[in-house]
């Protein structure tokens, strides 16, 4: 028996938010035990969505329609990534109808929304946020898809899916452009995320806040929304790593059986990138505002060196 690709399309559409909550607490846990703290269970950012969902929502009375809808369409839009990105499988029928260009015009998308929110209801710390996400997201974005060309420069496409099945059936090779594109993304990622050492997604300090700022005056069921489609974005990002650097055991048939498999080696292949990533943050400290250009100014710089190196070595 196999599965239907639209079967696997819907799938994916349910695992990613059934996962990613999972995901965060994982990450979680693994920071606390390399501090020496008690962690939480895997499964709090479940309860603690749960108990948004149970709780009041508070509105400020000048609050307009862009503050209330900014949590359906950011939750929504980070839900749209999953039919694009091969998480299980390469045969997805929305994936023809986008590419990588499209997936990081429906970050922007996000960002941009969020950005409005924050601003909307007229804060001193909510307008301080979003010029900061602003700022963090004209250095990042470009750099994002600098380092992905490379990958699409090899695999002759900028489809997810063709360029799993072209990186993973025997065309991947060592290559310093791919070298060069791996290290920029990880740096892009850590920003795109709010991670250390761009944000901390800890900290409640007025003047380091960039994210958490913009959602200050979210509460109840909206704020429930924000942060789900937050721990989705962080396992998006996690998803298209893999996709475009680790691709294998990803493509295969749509039998029940191949599925789980590729599903329990993609869950695997998380688990130790939440490892990687808590051992990067763990190394680092948070950085002024103003040397977050020299930082993302450096992924674009190694995203460049390595289109540069797939032209001259390739």
């Amino acid at each position: 028996m196999t599965l239907h690709p639209m079967g696997i399309e819907l799938l994916q559409l349910i695992l990613l938010p059934l996962l990613a909550p999972a995901f965060a607490g994982w990450v979680k846990i693994v920071k606390c035990r390399m501090q020496g703290r008690t962690a939480p269970g895997i499964l709090q950012p479940y309860r603690d969505i749960r108990r948004l969902f149970n709780k009041d929502v508070v509105l400020a009375d000048n609050a307009s329609w862009i503050f209330r809808v900014t949590p359906y369409l950011a939750f929504g839009v980070t839900l749209m990534t999953a039919g694009i990105i091969p998480l299980i499988s390469v045969d997805l029928p929305l994936a023809a109808t986008a590419d990588i260009i499209a997936l990081v015009m429906l970050f922007a998308i996000v960002r941009f929304f969020t950005a409005l929110a924050g601003m909307d209801i007229g804060t001193a710390f909510g307008g301080m946020g979003s010029s900061r996400e602003m700022m963090i997201s004209s250095l990042a974005e470009p750099a994002m898809l600098m380092a992905i060309f490379t990958v699409s420069l090899a695999s002759s496409s900028t489809s997810l899916p063709q360029m799993v099945s072209v990186m993973a059936n025997g065309h991947f090779m060592i290559r310093p452009s791919l070298a060069f594109s791996l290290i920029a993304f990880i740096l892009i990622a850590l920003a795109e995320t709010g991670r250390i050492p761009v944000d901390n997604p800890a900290t409640h300090l007025e003047l380091t806040m960039i994210h958490e700022a913009m959602i200050l005056e979210y509460s109840g069921r909206y704020l429930a929304l924000i942060e789900w489609a937050g721990m989705m974005k962080l396992m998006v990002f996690f998803s298209l790593g893999i996709a475009a650097f680790l691709p294998w055991g990803i493509a295969g048939s749509g039998e029940p059986l191949s599925l789980l498999l590729r599903g329990l080696y993609f869950v695997a292949k998380l688990a130790v990138g939440g490892v990687v990533m808590v051992l990067i943050e763990t190394g680092l400290a948070k950085m002024r505002i103003f040397r977050l250009p020299e930082y993302l100014g450096s992924a674009f710089l190694l995203a460049t060196l390595g289109m540069i190196a797939f032209f001259i070595l390739e």
